[in-house]
């Protein structure tokens, strides 16, 4: 079916086809989650895991990006996922970079987007999650779109998203690492991120939920001393955990030809091109934290067995958002499928024990 529905998306410039999508999963998230609830989750109890304090039905959760402004959350339990992340959020709102900003590369089942980060506002986004939940919901905070906003402005302005987004999530997610931005800068800098995470103290203590950071993948191998420092600023202000990795400006290794990528231009690439640098900075990250910190993957996952390489590089749950482009919802239910026929053929009881075991 979602061949079918697929071929008819691809007829789409690549940002109209998400909005049909989008219309689609509202309409769904509308009338249809009872039913779909009873025919497409995969829930077992080797597939649960408890953390950051929560409980996780599955391990496969819906990554920022594709319901910027929680327009269909509760759809996504719904088809099966474990959890869902909404955003990126802004605390203002902002329409993001000129059109086509946004593009396939269907020989590397692969994106490219310059969105700049287009968000409703961290009060209009708000106000939409409303009413219970049955899966965590975490939402992905960035900076509003605005090179005017650096220093001390900057960090307010997380500061008033946190404040207005924190009460209705589960968990929040600091977008430090997101390069669609018109100066170019984030807070991955060991001082910066510092800086953001003590401004950011006396919003948490008002609304104290689990705070994680969304890394940019690495150029070549994992800078481990820039890494290492970074873990210890986590540590001290109590980050609980990492989201492993953000898109990549890197264009080497497509099927892509080289012409028709030249002229896409600038933007982050996400899908299968990305897998490789987020599982190394993954091994690296969870190494360096001894595996204490709650990893998420994310970066190219679409299968089972690369969900499963995931888990065993060292990432407790997943995400997925390029993938559903090219393969469909339907793929939720197939990973978690996929992933108890993995761990069985490998011995073990639960996914939590898959967690490390190559890292």
């Amino acid at each position: 079916m979602y061949a079918l529905i697929r071929s008819l998306l691809f007829r789409l410039e690549a940002e109209q086809a998400h909005a049909v999508a989008m219309l689609g999963a509202r309409v769904l998230a509308a009338c249809a989650v009872p039913l779909l609830r009873r025919l497409l989750p995969v829930r077992h109890p080797a597939l649960e895991q408890r953390r950051l304090g929560l409980l996780f039905p599955g391990p496969v959760g819906l990554a920022a990006g594709l319901d910027k402004d929680a327009r269909a959350w509760p759809l996504w339990e719904a088809l099966g996922f474990g959890f869902c992340e909404i955003g990126s959020v802004s605390a203002r709102p902002c329409a993001g970079n000129p059109r086509p900003r946004l593009f396939r590369l269907p020989a590397d089942q692969a994106l490219v987007n310059r969105l700049g980060l287009p968000s409703d506002g961290a009060m209009a986004v708000a106000a939409r999650l409303q009413g219970p939940r049955r899966v965590p919901l975490g939402i992905n905070v960035a900076k509003t779109h605005d090179p005017a906003l650096c220093g001390l402005a900057a960090i307010e302005d997380f500061c008033h998203s946190y404040r207005c987004l924190a009460p209705r999530a589960d968990y929040v997610t600091l977008n430090v690492s997101c390069p669609n931005t018109p100066d170019g800068r984030t807070f991955e800098e060991p001082a910066a991120l510092e800086a953001l995470l003590s401004g950011l103290a006396p919003a948490r203590r008002e609304a104290p939920v689990p705070l994680l950071l969304k890394l940019s993948p690495p150029a070549g191998p994992p800078d481990l001393g820039h890494l290492a420092e970074l873990l210890a600023v986590a540590r001290a202000f109590d980050v609980a955990g990492l989201v492993i990795a953000n898109t990549t400006p890197a264009r080497d290794g497509l099927r892509t030809p080289a012409e028709q990528v030249r002229r896409l231009g600038p933007g982050g690439l996400s899908g299968p091109p990305l897998a490789a640098r987020a599982e190394a900075l993954l091994r690296a990250a969870y190494r360096l934290s001894d595996g204490r910190l709650t990893l998420i993957g994310v970066g190219g996952i679409d299968s089972a067995e690369a969900a499963y390489r995931r888990l065993r590089a060292g990432a407790s749950l997943l995400q997925l958002y390029t993938a559903l482009v090219y393969h469909g919802p339907g793929l939720v239910r197939s990973i978690h499928r996929g992933l108890l026929a993995l761990v069985r053929r490998d011995g073990l009881d639960h996914v939590a024990q898959a967690v490390g075991l190559d890292a």
